[in-house]
């Protein structure tokens, strides 16, 4: 028995004031709102409705269960039509989850100008160095990096492309001299980025001879966050790959330069991942639409300024 929907046809038999009327409205039968009224009475197995030939009437126990039931129905309504506008109108709490780099140099700008045009969604946003557990865990989108996506059931969408770029302050390289080829590398310090899917024994360099790998031992100093290497590489500790984005700030305000720049490393996919395609949050399919828009025209133009600096040097 489908309780609410003999709940709905019970008040509206009342409000129209016989099973005919109510039929009427409700595009059905008189048989099957008065059989939906008797299935009510029966599961309920009190007596709502007094009936004769002419008329209806509420017993006692009819009249406070109608309230009841007003009551119930509104609540329904109010929470079927939240869900609807859920799937129509961005609202509520985006949980976003992003690799802390890339979040720092991209989500965060981003979460702004979204907000500039969806102001009723409120954005949590986590920085870590890791893939959650999008379901587990409770959060909407992950945003990653990396060449391939896991094996995960989740949704995928590629926002774009990055890669690293090899760096090192003045101060250093006027010490230990420019690395001109990758297999100089061998004869200088080189630090370590420890991330998914990184080798930080060996770097494979794409460059005009296609991809070296060149082998630098065991790092002096490895550190799992970029921004924390780019301090490492400014204080002169030796040269690092970078990722561009992480790269970019220090190679304005000229804090190390680009070594190698024909050189590029760790070439990596942008994806934003997310639950489900079906039945999607109007958050949820908004924030990916303004990324998947916005991201590329960002990438171009911090690759335009590396190759402006590179050029500067």
């Amino acid at each position: 028995m489908d309780t609410l929907q003999n709940m709905r046809v019970f008040v509206r038999v009342v409000d129209a004031g016989s099973f005919t009327a109510a039929a009427q409205q409700m595009n059905t039968t008189t048989a099957y709102a008065s059989r939906a009224v008797s299935d009510l009475e029966a599961h309920l197995q009190t007596r709502l409705l007094n009936r004769t030939t002419r008329r209806i009437a509420l017993t006692e126990a009819g009249e406070r269960y109608l309230q009841r039931c007003e009551q119930i129905l509104a609540y329904v309504d109010q929470a079927e039509a939240e869900a609807s506008d859920a799937h129509a109108r961005p609202s509520g709490t985006l949980r976003v989850h992003c690799v802390t780099s890339l979040g720092q140099h991209y989500a965060v700008p981003s979460v702004a100008r979204y907000r500039e045009r969806y102001p009723d969604v409120h954005i949590e946003l986590t920085l870590a160095q890791r893939m959650p557990d999008l379901l587990d865990e409770g959060y909407d989108v992950a945003i990653i990096v990396g060449q391939d996506l896991p094996d995960s059931g989740l949704v995928s969408q590629r926002l774009g492309a990055t890669y690293s770029v090899a760096c090192a302050s003045p101060a250093y390289l006027e010490r230990r001299g420019v690395p001109q080829r990758a297999h100089d590398l061998t004869n200088h310090v080189c630090l370590g980025m420890v991330a998914p899917g990184v080798n930080w024994h060996e770097w494979t360099m794409s460059g005009p001879h296609g991809d070296e790998t060149v082998a630098i031992g065991a790092p002096p100093f490895r550190v799992n966050v970029a921004e924390a290497l780019a301090t490492a590489i400014r204080e002169g500790m030796g040269v690092g790959v970078l990722p561009l984005y992480s790269a970019i700030s220090g190679l304005r305000r000229g804090d190390f330069v680009r070594v190698m720049p024909e050189y590029r490393s760790h070439l990596m996919n942008i994806y934003a991942l997310y639950p489900s395609r079906q039945y999607l949050d109007a958050k949820i399919r908004t924030w990916v639409d303004f990324l998947r828009d916005e991201l590329p025209a960002t990438l171009e133009a911090d690759e335009a300024a590396l190759e402006q600096f590179t050029r500067a040097t």
